[in-house]
């Protein structure tokens, strides 16, 4: 049976319009009626396929006895005093992840979550302190743009996606792209891949694999420190895919005209800050169609460092631009309310195997 998922029935958030198609003709409906479905799930935000109304009704009712259709549910909404809105979304088995709205960025903005949890353990990054539980399916992850274009009244708005939420984008590879091929599709919310920037650590089995891919989303690696040695102590994959095997796979991955890979670089005091962190940083990127986002360090209770001095930011960018790299300060949002870069975490979930047991690809 195509696409079979947890349960007896087939969820219609976790098929992409093919998988819809062939499972329409396994059951005798002509594949056609997969763009209507598409239609009534994305662009309307319809959660019950009675309400598909230009569908037989036939049609309906087999759609309501061999398929449902899963939604994230939404059990808190807090919204910071800079605009930003955070969303903690309950999912079917009762685990909790979060999504975050950044408005005018310039353009409108979804931050993403792909895992319960991440297994990256990254020094200053309080949802790598969860550990993981369990990957996100395609339906979940597109499940929460679904969820925050209905709230927000944004399905006929242009916006962009961030996969930069819970979790490693690339540490689950098959369910993401198969939600952003699901976001793109042109029967549903249209989501074009120039508008979807996917960030990870560097995982490079997966990486090399994305750079094949027909659908290319922007790539943002997230670097914090320019030698093995500081990254080591701030990435633990690092110990396993190395800085100079990272920059290699970035000269070679696929751009787009006048594209550029991005490169995260989190700012610590007195870790990664110094000028001769700059000059490095500066020199392991020559050549490489990149800029660099710097982020000043969110600074919250369990990570064990602190945000720099605006100087020194400043000084760090400088000395970036003065040799050649296109540099910005990413802006923090939402840090009143926990939504910010590294800062997303849901507490009190039940450990399961996942996070005991979870082997880094």
């Amino acid at each position: 049976m195509v696409g079979e998922t947890r349960g007896t029935r087939l969820d219609l958030a976790d098929l992409d319009r093919l998988g819809l198609e062939a499972a329409l003709e396994e059951r005798g409906h002509p594949r056609f009626r997969a763009r209507q479905i598409f239609r009534w799930i994305y662009r309307r935000g319809v959660t019950n396929v009675e309400a598909m109304t230009d569908l037989p009704r036939a049609l309906r009712e087999s759609l309501a006895a061999e398929f449902r259709l899963s939604t994230p549910g939404i059990a808190a909404r807090d919204r910071s005093s800079d605009g930003t809105e955070k969303f903690l979304l309950t999912l079917g088995d009762g685990r909790q992840i979060e999504a975050v709205f950044i408005p005018a960025t310039p353009a409108m903005t979804f931050c993403v979550s792909t895992q319960v949890g991440c297994a990256m353990a990254c020094a200053f990054c309080l949802t790598g302190k969860m550990g993981l539980t369990r990957n996100l399916t395609a339906g979940e992850i597109a499940g929460q743009v679904r969820v925050l274009a209905g709230e927000l009244e944004m399905r006929a708005t242009a916006f962009n996606i961030v996969l930069m939420g819970m979790g490693e984008p690339l540490h689950n590879y098959d369910e993401t792209m198969k939600a952003l091929r699901i976001l793109a599709d042109e029967h549903g919310l249209a989501v074009p891949p120039r508008r979807v920037t996917l960030s990870t650590v560097g995982l490079l089995p997966a990486l090399e694999r994305l750079a094949r891919e027909p659908l290319m989303p922007n790539l943002a690696i997230s670097l914090h420190a320019p030698t093995d040695l500081k990254r080591g102590e701030l990435v633990p994959i690092n110990k396993k895919y190395g800085i100079a095997e990272i920059i290699e796979a970035c000269r070679r991955f696929p751009m787009r005209r006048r594209g550029r890979i991005t490169f995260e670089y989190v700012l610590l005091a007195g870790v990664n800050d110094s000028p001769e962190d700059a000059r490095l940083l500066a020199k392991l990127l020559a050549g490489v169609k990149s800029k660099v986002n710097l982020i000043p360090l969110n600074a919250a209770a369990g990570i064990p460092y602190e945000r720099p001095a605006d100087a020194a930011v400043d000084s760090f960018a400088r000395i970036l631009a003065e040799r050649g790299v296109t540099v910005s300060v990413r802006k923090s949002r939402g840090r009143d309310i926990r939504a910010a870069c590294g800062q997303l975490i849901v507490e009190g979930q039940k450990k399961s195997p996942g996070q005991k047991l979870a082997v880094m690809i």
